[in-house]
């Protein structure tokens, strides 16, 4: 007789979904869908192993309103075990991590969304909007490209009613970022950029329906100034892979940039993820930056944002760093090695991390490499050994010279690999 398994998968059991109303459905395009997604994470919930024992077939089906994110909680299953200490409590563990408002009825949910959706509107100040076409509808006969627009809002703890959207939305931080936890209501030092499309149904009216948010944390920088920390940034995964993270994270960087009392944008312990999506679009604002192109590579700098770029030279041999070929011979700030001071006049002026903008200019340099030019290539390969080495000192002082210089070859050509994968995104 075959063992019956009482043990399901959390992160398969737990179903999300962003519920519209009706009319906001009409207008969806065919392959657009926002319900029925799953987590990636739920051990801050369930514990370490992520498995819920004492059901068959079980399903945790939590909705949103898309907008105002107001929450529908049912948990379904074909069999339970007998009462027993051993039998998770599924609601009740759940429960802990959200308001305690969520609908059990679907019918009242519904209502509530349907309601919800003609009040709805997003707390704080618009600090950005960009526009998507919009995705084709069956049946639509229009010769008019649709546009869906998009807005990120700007908010914080003295906004009146944040505190308990903030309840609502924060249970994707523990769901989609690993080590991710909920932070405290009681400091004031946060600040939220919350993303939203913003779409026009049949009759014209527009509603809102949220796609992700970031909270970011305003540190004392001496004598008179903040450093904002980028702590936790999520976009749902019906949103991903659309460039939506892009235009959240601009903004915040643009925000930092624009507010004379803050003095850098640092990121707190990135993903792998996010670091590409944060070293991609720091890249692309360098390389359409005219005046640090010009200074850093001379008139030679290729522009990456269109207009007049000067004529490369013939393809030469291959290049012995790895980078593209045909690059002429740099002549700016760059170098290699690359000139400190004016560096780091730029790194402040465009309020950037320090490592982080190390690494920028070391996968810009090795952009622009001329692959004839050894000394440069060696100059590069020094320059960036230096930083290896400085990082990482204290595990590289006890080892033997041979061994030491061993280890920071390794490493220097696997990063090398790395900022080639990067600048690959970019092209």
């Amino acid at each position: 007789m075959a063992t019956v398994d009482w043990t399901a998968d959390a992160n398969e059991a737990l179903t999300l979904s962003l519920v519209r109303a009706e009319e906001d459905k009409q207008v969806l395009g065919g392959e657009e869908t926002y319900e029925e997604f799953h987590p990636t994470f739920t051990y801050p919930i369930y514990g370490e192993d992520e498995k819920i024992y004492g059901y068959q077939d079980l399903v945790i089906d939590l909705r949103f309103a898309s907008g105002s994110l107001a929450q529908y909680l049912s948990v379904r299953h074909a069999k339970k075990l007998d009462a027993s200490t051993t039998v998770d409590n599924v609601e009740g563990i759940l429960k802990e991590f959200i308001p305690p408002d969520y609908d059990t009825d679907e019918a009242a949910f519904l209502t509530r969304v349907q309601e919800d959706a003609a009040s709805f509107k997003p707390i704080g100040n618009v600090v950005h909007t960009y526009t998507r076409p919009a995705p084709s509808t069956s049946g639509s006969g229009s010769a008019t490209q649709e546009v869906v627009e998009y807005e990120v809002y700007h908010a914080t703890w003295n906004d009146s009613g944040f505190r308990e959207y903030h309840r609502r939305m924060q249970i994707f931080i523990l769901l989609y970022i690993e080590a991710g936890s909920y932070i405290s209501e009681d400091d004031d030092a946060w600040h939220f950029f919350v993303l939203y499309e913003k779409r026009k149904r049949q009759n014209g009216t527009k509603t809102y329906h949220f796609i992700g948010y970031s909270s970011v944390y305003k540190f004392y920088c001496f004598p008179e100034k903040h450093r904002l920390r980028l702590s936790q940034f999520v976009i749902l995964p019906p949103y991903q892979h659309q460039g939506h993270g892009s235009e959240l994270y601009k903004t915040i960087y643009n925000y930092a940039l624009l507010t004379p009392l803050i003095s850098e944008l640092t990121v707190e312990d990135p993903a792998e993820a996010f670091e590409d999506l944060r070293d991609r679009n720091d890249l692309r604002m360098l390389l359409n930056n005219g005046n640090f192109m010009k200074e850093g590579f001379g008139n030679e700098a290729v522009s990456h944002g269109g207009g007049k770029v000067q004529k490369r030279k013939a393809r030469a041999r291959a290049n012995p760093m790895g980078a593209s070929s045909g690059m002429v011979k740099v002549t700016g700030k760059m170098g290699p090695p690359i000139d400190k001071s004016w560096s780091e006049s730029f790194r402040t002026q465009l309020k950037m991390a320090g490592r982080q903008w190390q690494r920028l200019m070391e996968m810009l340099i090795l952009m622009h490499l001329n692959p004839t030019d050894v000394q440069a290539a060696k100059a590069y390969r020094l320059q960036v050994k230096e930083r290896l080495y400085r990082f990482n000192f204290e595990i590289l002082a006890q080892l033997e010279k041979e061994e030491r210089l061993e280890k920071l070859e390794e490493t220097f050509q696997s990063l090398r690999e790395d900022y080639l994968r990067i600048l690959e995104m970019i092209k």
